[in-house]
Order: C-alpha cells, then sequence, then structure tokens
C-alpha cells in the first residue's frame, strides 16, 4: 500500500497526500472513535453525499453542510419541511441533489426514532464494530460482511443512501475499525484511542 511522507516527514495513509486539506483530516479526525450522536449523523450524512463524487468536493463543502442541516441536529433536521428541501435545492455552498437532500431529512426523522428505541446512535452503530481480528488488511476493501449487514439493517429501519460502500467509510472514518495502512504514523494513535475508548451500551 503506497504512502504519503508529509512535511513532517512522517509517513501516512497514501489518500493523505491526495489534497492539502486532506492531511489535517487524516491527521486528526479519520479512524478515532467518535461516540457523540451529532458527529455520527453528520457523518453517514456527508457519506451519503459523497456517493458519485470525491470527499475532496464534501470536505470543501463540510461547513456550508452544517450550516444548511443545523449542525446536522437531527432531531431539528427531522423537522424540515419540502419549503427547506427546496430552500436546500438553491444553496450554491451544497451539494445540490433533490435525493440526497431528501435522504437527510428521512434519515433524520429515522435517527429520532432509533436513538429512542437504542438510547443513542452510537449504542447501534458501535455494535456493529468487527473482531480485530476478523478484519481485512487496512484500505484493501470497500466493503465488509459488517458493512454489508449494517446497510441491510439500516434500509430495513427505512434510512436511505446507506449502501454498504457508503457504510464502510463511515465505519472507516468513525473508528469503528482502524483501516490506517500499518506504515502510517497516526495508526498507533488511533489504536491507542480505541483501546481507551469505552464503547457505549
Amino acid at each position: 500500500m503506497a504512502v504519503f511522507i508529509a512535511p513532517d516527514g512522517d509517513p501516512r495513509c497514501g489518500w493523505a497526500g491526495g489534497a492539502p486539506e486532506f492531511l489535517n483530516y487524516h491527521d486528526t479526525e479519520w479512524g478515532y472513535p467518535v461516540v457523540d450522536d451529532r458527529r455520527l449523523f453528520e457523518k453517514i450524512s456527508l457519506e451519503g453525499f459523497q456517493s458519485g463524487l470525491s470527499w475532496r468536493t464534501i470536505l470543501a463543502k463540510r461547513e456550508n453542510f452544517r450550516r444548511a442541516f443545523a449542525d446536522f441536529d437531527f432531531h431539528l433536521v427531522a423537522e424540515f419541511t419540502k419549503a427547506d428541501v427546496d430552500r436546500l435545492l438553491q444553496d450554491p455552498g451544497i451539494v445540490r441533489h433533490r435525493g440526497k437532500i431528501e435522504a437527510v431529512v428521512n434519515n433524520a426523522r429515522r435517527a429520532v426514532d432509533l436513538a429512542a428505541e437504542e438510547g443513542s446512535l452510537a449504542a447501534f452503530f458501535w455494535r456493529s464494530e468487527p473482531d480485530p481480528d476478523e478484519v481485512d488488511p487496512p484500505q484493501t476493501v470497500s466493503t465488509s460482511p459488517t458493512s454489508v449487514a449494517l446497510s441491510k439493517e439500516l434500509k430495513k429501519r427505512g434510512w436511505k443512501f446507506v449502501g454498504p460502500t457508503t457504510v464502510f467509510a463511515f465505519m472507516q472514518a468513525m473508528g469503528l475499525v482502524n483501516d490506517h495502512v500499518a506504515e502510517c504514523v497516526i495508526r498507533p494513535r488511533g489504536e491507542a484511542e480505541r483501546s481507551a475508548f469505552t464503547r457505549p451500551r
């Protein structure tokens, strides 16, 4: 697996060198375990928006997405109306795709139900953390048995734009798997945080 030698001289995952804004995201966010429901909802929503696009496009617009979708407070987004959807379709700061916008609103409503049923989104998602011994080598696959199963479960619950690839990218980013390559200087940091992390129940 190719690595990127960052300006500090240390190796990172190859993709971290793909754009200037990737390095900070790679070093400070990607792969660290997340328990905050808002952040989890934000990430799965943005991964849905990324479908068919590049992550660079989405990351560049992330602050605009946050403003557009009430900082991804899913209780607030669940109250969005058709007028809100129409308004967002006119917002040049985000990806103006009706299906994806409507999916976020729909998923916010499903998230409210899920959090009420399971106690939190985090409790639900972290139940899908795979056994580390059953995880493929870093960055060699775009789906996994766990992401396929979680995708099916979300779709059964009425979520949209949550295919296995989208869900796997969400799991990588939110630390449910440590998918930093072996040579990456961030991998042990991510693993240390995962070891110290208290899984929600």
